[in-house]
């Protein structure tokens, strides 16, 4: 489902602009919008969490359905009051005969502010009960959205790796390399080595046989593997990665409760302090430098030769972690044809399907049918994808959402499809001297650096004409994420959702 935040948030900026005050004011409804910006401010305060939790919970998820269609009916009235400007303000260079006849018709103010005023009474009344099925789901109230993906394995320390990994050899020779270099004195001590792509390729897979392979054991003296925290940066979150650390250095360590900080940045100093070390940062998504200067500078006092890996979906974070001067990391590519053949996750979820069925009716039952419905299947590539999704803001979630209207393999130009967002009101600034142009194009190069876009081709004009496409398997997760609102319909849809808002033919 395409996030709720980001119809509220519009809604509440339109509510809240001087425009809109004035309009308002003429109308007689200020009041009563007044009440309703209320009830949407307090609403909002907990949607973030809501939309964390609705994939374990389907009433809440039912829920922000009829949140976010309460919001769009909302705007829809909102525009109705800017129709009604507009047709005042021509109404102002009309003759007297011709007010006096609409005083009579629908374009009477009086009946107008009647009508609207019944309205927005029946949105408030919506707002109001939305907000009381609310308290049924024990929300947390949280203003930002600074979301963080914190799960119990995301912490495992040795990694276990796995035995069919397949076509990934020259990889694994081609990351020793880069890891058994020395500096050569000029650059630092430790130096970084990310390994960035797309989520679902095997990035973590590859540090593993990296982490494993017996000419790593003996080049360095000591091996960290840590599972990062997206915030790494909040002070909490720092110490509890340099606890892990410390762990696995010292393996009979047992910390003590009154253990402040700088005692645990004196012990680590002390573990890494001479020894040519590897630490591999499994699955970094803070792109936050000065979070990652304060941590880096706590990992210096390794031997020459000690090495951080890092795996990373974001080519932010691999520009931001990686070493000054040095190597620009591993840009994990796609296995060959051949290799995916056997490694493709969802022929692996078919097998599991087919598994002691000997039937050839069996068989052809699912040959015959579609094999991106397994998206939902837990081992399926999708969820992995979906947790990219997850990560972006709430605006960037509504565009990559509108993508979803465009046929498979369609071919993008940068310029035009920022018209498309704006033209749908998905780009919004908070800096008037910003254009929605360049917000736009903010906006895309952001999803790019993030692999949901791929094939970056430019023109002649450079950036100004540069064109790309959406990956098969990225065009199925907008199309999952969109599908309660964005709808593309062909020759065998036989019914439109209610709650969907854009067609594309």
């Amino acid at each position: 489902m395409v996030e709720s935040f980001f119809p509220i948030e519009k809604l509440l900026e339109k509510l809240g602009s001087s425009a809109y005050e004035e309009l308002l004011l003429f109308c007689g409804v200020k009041n009563d919008l007044h009440k309703l910006k209320e009830k949407l401010t307090t609403v909002k305060s907990v949607v973030l969490d809501a939309e964390e939790k609705q994939n374990h919970n389907r009433r809440l998820s039912d829920w922000l359905g009829k949140l976010k269609d309460a919001c769009y009916d909302a705007e829809d009235v909102l525009d109705e009051f800017e129709v009604e400007d507009q047709r005042r303000q021509v109404m102002k260079q009309r003759s007297i005969g011709r007010k006096f006849r609409n005083f009579f018709g629908s374009s009477n103010p009086i009946a107008f502010r009647f009508r609207m005023g019944h309205q927005i009474k029946k949105i408030r009344e919506r707002f109001d009960e939305i907000a009381k099925l609310s308290g049924e789901f024990n929300l947390i109230e949280r203003l930002d959205d600074h979301r963080r993906v914190v799960h119990k394995e995301r912490e495992a320390t040795q990694p276990n790796v796995p035995p069919d990994i397949i076509g990934r050899d020259k990889d694994r020779e081609k990351i020793i390399e880069l890891l058994m270099q020395t500096s050569d004195g000029k650059s630092e001590t430790v130096s970084v080595v990310p390994i960035v792509g797309i989520g679902g390729l095997g990035k973590t897979a590859v540090a593993q046989l990296v982490y494993n392979d017996q000419r790593v054991k003996e080049h360095f003296e000591l091996k960290i593997w840590i599972r990062v925290f997206e915030d790494f940066g909040e002070r909490q979150i720092m110490r509890k990665i340099m606890e892990l650390i410390i762990e696995q250095i010292m393996t009979n360590y047992v910390f003590q409760g009154d253990l402040n900080t700088h005692r645990l940045q004196q012990i680590l100093r002390d573990c890494l302090n001479g020894k040519r070390y590897l630490l591999v940062m499994d699955d970094v998504w803070n792109e936050d430098p000065e979070a990652w200067r304060n941590l880096k500078s706590l990992l210096l006092g390794g031997a020459n030769g000690s090495k951080i890996l890092v795996t990373t979906r974001s080519r932010k974070v691999a520009s931001i972690m990686g070493t000054r001067g040095g190597t620009t990391g591993y840009n994990l590519q796609g296995l060959p044809f051949e290799d995916c053949l056997s490694l493709f996750m969802k022929f692996r979820t078919l097998g599991s399907v087919l598994c002691g069925k000997t039937d050839k009716r069996d068989w052809e039952f699912v040959r015959d049918n579609e094999i991106w419905q397994l998206e939902q299947m837990e081992r399926g590539i999708l969820p992995t994808l979906r947790l990219s999704y997850d990560q972006l803001s709430p605006h960037l979630k509504q565009c990559f959402a509108y993508c979803s209207i465009f046929p498979r393999d369609y071919q993008f130009y940068g310029d035009s499809l920022v018209q498309f967002w704006m033209a749908h009101g998905l780009l919004q600034s908070h800096n008037k001297k910003e254009e929605l142009e360049d917000i736009g194009m903010r906006y895309l190069k952001e999803l790019l650096s993030r692999f949901f876009f791929q094939d970056l081709s430019f023109g002649m004009l450079g950036m100004e004409t540069f064109s790309f496409k959406m990956h098969d398997l990225m065009h199925d997760l907008a199309q999952q994420v969109a599908k309660d609102e964005f709808l593309v319909v062909n020759s065998d849809c036989q019914f439109i959702p209610k709650r969907v808002r854009h067609l594309s033919f």
